[in-house]
């Protein structure tokens, strides 16, 4: 059974910013429904903020839009020096991850996401699939990732990098891995909004 959002906090968020980024693109709740694979009831529910939308949710809805993940997951902060606590955060998770999303980078290279991920031993975490790098450093713990066939093993310190486009997965080997994923998004993967709110200072 996938865990969802933690707080609802997040589900309101969420569902804010679909409705936000539907209404500039002009999709129907159908339309989304037929490109994410939702079921329209869901959808509707988590444009309400009711709903508990779990990573694998997120990740349809992402590319569906067209948007990066945190297009729907974040505010803009509102000063220039940042602090973000990670106990702050509500949790994504699946079935062995917990993502806490902690910033949102744009520049004119592209779009970096900034999460602190925790792998739970005892699962594997599989993605279908979705656009950009991701760049992984482990704090703690050893940690297995497969992707394009090949699989690596991560120890303290250790950092790998792969285009995300295919399926991989994630397990953690002898206890729970603490780590950094950096999501990159070159600047064609995700048409980015000249002034919308929900972009950083």
């Amino acid at each position: 059974m996938l865990r969802a959002v933690a707080a609802m906090g997040a589900g309101r968020l969420l569902g804010a910013n679909l409705r936000a980024r539907r209404d500039e693109q002009g999709i129907s709740l159908s339309e989304l429904a037929r490109r994410s694979g939702i079921a329209k009831g869901t959808l509707s529910q988590l444009e309400s903020g009711a709903g508990n939308p779990t990573i694998e949710t997120v990740f349809s809805l992402s590319n569906a839009l067209g948007v990066p993940v945190s297009a729907l997951l974040s505010e803009a902060p509102a000063a220039e020096l940042v602090l973000v606590r990670s106990a702050d955060i509500d949790v994504l998770s699946g079935e062995a991850i917990d993502l806490r999303m902690l910033r949102r980078l744009e520049h004119p290279g592209g779009l970096f996401e900034i999460y602190n991920q925790e792998v739970r031993a005892g699962a594997v975490q599989h993605s279908d699939g979705h656009p950009g790098t991701e760049h992984h450093i482990v704090l703690s713990g050893r940690l297995r990732v497969t992707s394009r066939g090949r699989t690596e093993e991560l120890g303290e310190g250790d950092y790998l990098a792969f285009r995300a486009g295919g399926p991989h997965e994630y397990e953690a080997l002898d206890g729970p891995v603490r780590s950094v994923l950096l999501l990159e998004y070159p600047p064609d993967a995700h048409p980015i909004t000249p002034g919308s709110p929900h972009l950083p200072v």
